[in-house]
């Protein structure tokens, strides 16, 4: 991931070499801050959680953990894995821009460093066994992204509705897929429960769908032994992880390509733009305060309370495609979460130029320029917490209390950053990546 965005000095040597001084833009190392956070509330649940963790409390307007999702739901899910897609989009610009601009290429070396990412996202995924790794996906999009980089603004910010319509036909057939394999299940039941001998289609139906399903929809012995599984050793915990990553990755590839790609391409489209280098006025960041929050808020709340009524379980969500071949409420989705991301950024903007919550800025900054670090430290931490090779945490805890682990998951890195750049150039790996980058090592302490 271009979790440091660097506008990169070149030497008088004609070799491609980092400057150890960079102008960083700061407003994007706060921006991407923010989205470093923010990405660990929809996250921690999935180190944390069994399936179906929510059923339970998903329509109980009492409980705690309600009142917690819905929060999350409407702020923060898929807004921050948007934000942290159009900052990396952004990062493309800045690392090439300036080499680029001296006549040099940056593409040998730009590929170098996504395919080292691409191995960092390897690695995340089944050696430190977390399921929901981004760094693979980024540092294979971000070499799609790339070919884009040169493209006028207003086309790449056309991607994004072409690409979430096609995001949402690709989905929707993939859930035609699971459709037509249930309602052939379904139709193999009613014929066995009628007497009838199952034919060759039948029996293939009934696999089919057995498969689909263990994959999928785990019934309830099946989610006892995955949670036994968590609890377990590090080898036990790997045989549950690492299959499902490796599906993710390769699999179902095709499916993450087009929200991360638009995402990406959007980000290019508003450094460009000076969206994201505060050459908007006050005024300009208002509107789109106004207008992400005042269209995108109304449009999440409907699809929360219809997703809450419909999908409160397993059984309804069956019901619910037995009965509809699309999900038309779903088209909602990307635009109300880019609609209210957008808010999310033009208000942080206004908050800097007016000067506001300096001290949490300076640590919202140097939080984001050690993205990678704090990246892969939320993973050591929250699987060291609650998997069963450390403190066996998993599937213990309340949904409300994961985020009392967030916030000192958030204040440690905010405090810690900072006096960590007073002392080093980089965090470690995101020295790294430079030295791995650029074939040779990299300075990594502050003279």
């Amino acid at each position: 991931m271009n979790l440091q965005t660097t506008a990169e000095v070149e030497l008088v040597d004609q070799s491609p070499k980092p400057a150890v001084l960079s102008n960083r833009i700061d407003i994007i190392d706060i921006v991407r801050g923010v989205a470093l956070l923010g990405i660990l509330l929809l996250n921690i649940p999935y180190f944390a959680m069994e399936e179906y963790f929510s059923e339970p409390w998903s329509q109980d307007t009492s409980n705690t953990n309600f009142w917690v999702s819905a929060v999350n739901t409407v702020f923060f899910e898929g807004k921050m894995r948007a934000l942290f897609s159009m900052v990396f989009g952004a990062g493309i610009v800045l690392f090439t821009s300036n080499k680029e601009k001296s006549g040099k290429s940056a593409t040998g070396l730009f590929y170098k460093r996504m395919i080292w990412l691409t191995l960092f996202g390897l690695a995340h995924a089944h050696l430190l066994l977390w399921i929901g790794d981004i760094l693979y996906f980024y540092g294979l999009i971000g070499m799609m992204a790339f070919l884009f980089r040169k493209m006028k603004p207003k086309y790449l910010a056309m991607g994004v509705p072409i690409v979430a319509i096609i995001g949402f036909v690709a989905n929707t057939l993939f859930m035609q897929n699971i459709r037509g394999k249930y309602l052939d299940y379904k139709e193999a039941i009613a014929l066995q429960e009628a007497g009838s001998e199952l034919g060759e289609k039948e029996r293939a139906a009934l696999e089919a769908w057995e498969e689909t399903r263990k994959e999928m929809i785990p019934n309830k012995e099946e989610v006892k032994e995955h949670t036994a599984l968590m609890k377990g050793s590090y080898s036990e915990v790997a045989s549950h992880i690492r299959p499902m990553a490796w599906d993710g990755q390769f699999k179902y590839f095709v499916f993450s390509i087009w929200d991360m790609l638009a995402l990406m391409l959007l980000g290019i489209a508003l450094y460009k733009w000076g969206f994201l280098t505060l050459e908007w006025t006050q005024q300009q960041y208002i509107k789109t305060i106004w207008i992400g929050y005042g269209i995108g808020l109304p449009l999440v709340i409907f699809a929360f309370i219809y997703n809450k009524i419909h999908f409160p379980n397993v059984e309804s969500a069956l019901i619910f495609i037995e009965t509809h071949s699309i999900n038309w409420v779903s088209l909602i989705y990307d635009f109300q979460r880019i609609l209210i991301m957008m808010a999310h950024v033009a208000l942080v903007m206004v908050l800097y130029q007016k000067g506001y919550f300096t001290r949490l800025m300076n640590g919202l900054r140097a939080v984001g320029q050690l993205a990678f670090t704090n990246y892969i430290m939320h993973s050591v931490i929250c699987t060291l917490v609650f998997f069963g090779y450390g403190l066996n945490q998993y599937a213990e805890w309340e949904y409300y209390q994961l985020y009392y682990l967030v916030l000192a998951i958030w204040v440690f890195q905010l405090v810690v950053s900072p006096i960590w750049l007073k002392y080093f150039l980089f965090g470690p790996l995101e020295w790294l990546w430079r030295c791995l980058t650029y074939g040779r090592i990299q300075p990594f302490v502050r003279k």
